[in-house]
C-alpha cells in the first residue's frame, strides 16, 4: 500500500488537471506530496521519502514556475514534464545508492534482511523496472505530443500498460525472490 501511496500525488494531478488544468493540477499534486511528506515527518517510525520529498519539489517547481510564466501547456506536454522529473528521482535514487524502494520495502522487511545483498537486489531490479516503465510513459508522451496523426488510444494504452506492468512485475518479482530465498 505504501509505494502506491506514494502515486496519490500523480494521480490527483491528472484528475485535476483533466478537469480543471495543468497549473491547478500541478498545485494540487504539490500539496498531495507536501501531505505525504508531513505524514512521514509526524510519524515517529519513518523518515520523509525520497520519492515523496521530490515529488513535492517537482509539483512545486513546476506549479510555481506555472502561476509564474503562465506557459501554454497542452495536457500531455505538462504530463510529459511530470513524468520526465519523477524518472529522473528514481534514477538519481539509484545513482545515491538508496533505490526508492528501498524506504517502502524497510516497512514490509524484518531489520535485519535490509543488509543482504538479495535484499538489496531486489530493490535494484525493481526501481530499474519503475524506471524503464516511466522511460516508455515518457516517450508514449512524446510520440502522442509529435508524432501527428497517432491515435491518442495507442498512446494512452502504451502509458497503462508500462504502468500497469511494472506494478504487476513488481509484485511478481518480489514473491519470486521471497519464494527462492526461502
Amino acid at each position: 500500500m505504501g509505494m502506491l501511496l506514494a502515486f496519490a500525488p500523480f494521480i490527483i494531478f491528472a484528475l485535476v488537471d483533466r478537469f480543471a488544468g495543468p497549473t491547478e493540477g500541478l498545485v494540487a499534486g504539490a500539496l498531495v506530496s507536501a501531505a505525504l511528506v508531513a505524514r512521514s515527518w509526524l510519524s515517529s517510525a519513518s523518515t520523509p521519502k525520497i520519492l515523496d520529498v521530490g515529488t513535492t519539489l517537482l509539483f512545486g517547481g513546476l506549479a510555481l514556475y506555472g502561476a509564474l510564466w503562465r506557459p501554454a501547456w497542452s495536457v500531455i506536454g505538462v504530463r510529459v514534464c511530470v513524468d520526465i522529473g519523477l524518472l529522473l528521482i528514481i534514477i538519481a535514487s539509484m545513482l545515491v545508492g538508496r533505490p526508492f524502494t528501498l524506504q517502502y520495502a524497510h516497512e514490509r522487511v524484518a531489520p535485519e534482511l535490509w543488509g543482504k545483498a538479495d535484499f538489496i537486489r531486489l530493490n535494484y531490479v525493481i526501481t530499474a523496472t519503475w524506471a524503464l516503465a516511466f522511460a516508455v510513459m515518457v516517450m508514449a508522451e512524446l510520440a502522442l505530443l509529435y508524432v501527428p496523426g497517432l491515435p491518442q488510444p495507442l498512446g494512452i494504452a502504451a502509458i497503462v500498460a508500462a504502468f500497469a506492468g511494472a506494478a504487476a512485475f513488481t509484485s511478481w518479482y518480489r514473491k519470486r525472490v521471497r519464494v527462492r530465498t526461502a
